[in-house]
């Protein structure tokens, strides 16, 4: 895991190898009325408080991601879905600085943000909302009411964490030891990642 960062300028510093191409990135973005934030260890880009877009640094790449890319028109074809679960994102990908037509960009990102004023979002249907709790979830469900109740307030992606965390476990022994780890974690309505978002 990338180490915890408190500023943009120190996320550049860790990403040193891309820091010139992320930089130029970040004045195209900045040339916007986008605002800069920090939000999951990493630079995102808002308006009127939703996420647009962000930046990513890789070891081998960097990206820009767009949070609803999906309704981009993507004329040029260099847009990338990054994985199967990512119904909405989508990523433009670079390997050098000298990838960088800063004229498509700033079109990408004025897209996204029409897009955005336009209320253009991907919604999420029930199906994919419902989480399915496994079995020792609800045992301890079962003798505690309040921690369930608990565990209902949260929104269904840290429900979905909390699950993912569980189920994970191989053994029972390490289940009922994480169980124990997050179960005042859940009361206090904290979700598992709580502590590397800087929303």
């Amino acid at each position: 895991m990338m180490q915890k960062v408190n500023s943009i300028e120190e996320y550049l510093e860790v990403n040193s190898h891309f820091a010139e191409a992320l930089d130029v990135l970040r004045q195209i973005i900045n040339s916007t009325e986008l605002v800069e934030t920090l939000k999951w260890n990493a630079p995102v880009y808002t308006l009127n408080g939703k996420n647009v877009l962000g930046l990513a640094a890789f070891k081998n790449h960097f990206s820009i991601w767009f949070f609803n890319g999906v309704f981009l028109k993507d004329e040029r074809k260099v847009l990338v879905s990054a994985d199967k679960k990512t119904k909405a994102l989508r990523q433009m990908r670079f390997e050098s600085l000298y990838d960088i037509d800063k004229a498509i960009v700033l079109a990408y990102v004025k897209e996204a943000i029409e897009n955005q004023n336009l209320g253009k979002e991907l919604q999420v249907s029930r199906k994919d909302k419902v989480v399915s709790i496994p079995s020792i979830l609800n045992e301890a469900f079962a003798t505690d009411p309040s921690f369930k109740v608990s565990f209902r307030q949260l929104t269904s992606g840290k429900q979905r964490e909390y699950v993912e965390y569980m189920e994970s476990a191989k053994r029972e022994a390490t289940k009922v030891s994480r169980l124990d780890k997050i179960k005042p974690m859940i009361l206090q309505g904290i979700g598992l990642h709580d502590k590397y978002r800087n929303s």
